[in-house]
């Protein structure tokens, strides 16, 4: 199905999946729908390797929790996922070098906490891993050290407008 996007979150400055400044981060960039399902587009370097080619199943994980915990920002910016618990489903081998659909959605909330679920598939549709995972909702400011005043965390322009992107897999979750 193709969703419209409706508008681009915030990257940090040395997040493992999103930091600008981190040399070894994906720099992904997440992106809200019209369906209220956080997608990024990025794909694996060779420092995400495991096997030859191959994603590590750890960077996997942290790929999935990243776009199911920001989720929750869709309906509320203020708010950050903690992660509770994961479970990643790993289907095929996950490519290094080649671009890759991350997908999150959230399937549940109340005051306190919100389980959600996610997908990793290339472009070719092919269904790469699943997720899901329970996050206990904390305040950004609750999270970040009030001292850390240096903490990077803004949108940063694409080279290339996003208006739509395709999910093939989004029956998956």
């Amino acid at each position: 199905m193709v969703y419209k996007i409706t508008k681009k979150q915030n990257n940090s400055d040395m997040c493992m999946v999103c930091g600008m400044n981190n040399p070894y981060s994906f720099k992904a960039g997440f992106y809200e729908t019209d369906k209220d399902i956080l997608v990024a587009i990025t794909k694996g370097l060779e420092e995400h390797q495991s096997y030859p080619n191959r994603m590590h199943g750890g960077v996997i994980c942290a790929l999935l929790d990243e776009v199911i915990g920001r989720a929750i920002q869709i309906k509320d910016p203020s708010q950050w996922g903690v992660t509770m618990e994961i479970s990643v489903k790993y289907r095929k081998p996950v490519p290094l070098n080649e671009k890759l659909i991350i997908a999150g959605r959230i399937t549940d909330e109340n005051r306190r906490t919100f389980t959600g679920k996610g997908i990793v598939e290339d472009l070719n549709g092919n269904l790469l891993a699943t997720a899901t995972a329970i996050y206990f909702k904390q305040p950004v400011e609750k999270i970040i050290n009030a001292d850390h005043v240096d903490f990077l965390w803004e949108v940063f322009p694409d080279k290339k407008t996003i208006e739509t992107i395709e999910i093939k897999n989004d029956d998956a979750f």
